[in-house]
């Protein structure tokens, strides 16, 4: 099958706009053109700014060698949707840039599957991209829309503030050990080998929080490469520090609090709020039907510590 064929019977079915609309609020964005040109037309409604992100997924760096063809297509544009989420934005439009190398059609079908399976709860559809030969990779760039000054960022949290995360962090950690090699100890035989595989597999990027979070959080980002390394970013971003109540942080069953608090793949929301906030940040949390848990606070002196004073190394997945 031809490179036109391919777009042509597979890829262009994901630029339907068939997701459901995540809020009553937000608004409809279909692209003015999209596959077919040399580029993709749209327009950003009035008083919104364009959010945009990209994220390239390796074969054997960022899934593993048994991960199925649904699963990869599935992630490749979950995590993408979970950089939309930490700004607040509202998903939009994407682009897929693909390297294949010696995939079957029905591997191909099955990816544009879990990609599908994404767009369905995300008003977002595809509107360009490129397909090449070569190993196996995929790079998506996501596209999304937020009210203008109201984006969500890395750099507004202050002394005061109480620090959240989302979920529950360290499962996909668990999830990877465990699709590495499912017999690696009898300890494993106790835990949900479904739910972790699928929080490694198919994360689920909290669009709605980010969106439902416009107002409330100071700062906010997304938890992939780590709790300790990604909360760091805000910090540093904001010139503060934060002290963590260790035992307030959800963490896996069966996994040690320290490497979940250090492992990456959970893309959870970490934000602040100052304190005045925290019964919105709960009603909110309520409303969505998410655990979100309040785990420490904002301080003025910069660096990572715990409850007890002890400095914390912001540890966590590094790409080089």
């Amino acid at each position: 099958m031809n490179e036109f064929a391919l777009i042509e019977t597979h890829f262009k079915r994901l630029s339907d706009r068939t997701g459901a609309l995540l809020s009553a609020r937000e608004p409809e964005l279909p692209a003015d053109l999209g596959i077919g040109d040399d580029c993709a037309l749209m327009r950003v409604p009035d008083g919104m700014q364009l959010a945009v992100s990209s994220d390239t997924l390796v074969a054997g760096v960022h899934f593993p060698g048994q991960a199925t063809p649904f699963d990869i297509g599935y992630k490749a544009l979950a995590v993408n949707l979970s950089d939309l989420a930490a700004m607040g934005a509202t998903p939009a439009w994407f682009s897929l840039c693909v390297t294949l190398q010696d995939q079957s059609e029905d591997w191909i079908t099955a990816f544009c599957e879990g990609m599908a399976a994404v767009t369905q709860g995300s008003p977002i559809q595809l509107v360009g991209g490129d397909t090449t030969r070569g190993p196996l990779s995929i790079c998506v760039q996501v596209m999304g829309v937020v009210p203008a000054g109201q984006a969500l960022t890395r750099s507004g949290a202050r002394p005061g503030d109480e620090v959240y995360v989302s979920g529950c962090v360290g499962e996909a950690a668990l999830g990877l050990a465990l699709a590495l090699d499912p017999q690696a100890a009898q300890w494993q035989q106790a835990l949900d080998h479904p739910h972790l595989l699928a929080r490694l597999h198919r994360p689920t990027p909290r669009v709605a929080l980010g969106q439902a979070l416009r107002g409330i959080a100071s700062a906010c980002i997304d938890v992939s490469d780590g709790l300790l390394a990604d909360l760091n970013h805000v910090l540093r971003a904001s010139q503060v520090g934060a002290e963590l109540e260790l035992d307030l942080i959800p963490v896996a069953a069966g996994q040690d609090r320290m490497i979940s608090i250090t492992a990456g793949d959970d893309y959870e929301l970490c934000f602040t709020a100052p304190a005045h906030a925290r019964s919105q940040v709960i009603a909110l949390a309520q409303s969505l039907s998410l655990p979100v848990s309040m785990i420490g606070c904002i301080s003025k002196a910069q660096g990572l510590r715990d409850q007890d004073n002890q400095a914390l190394t912001p540890a966590g997945y590094q790409h080089f």
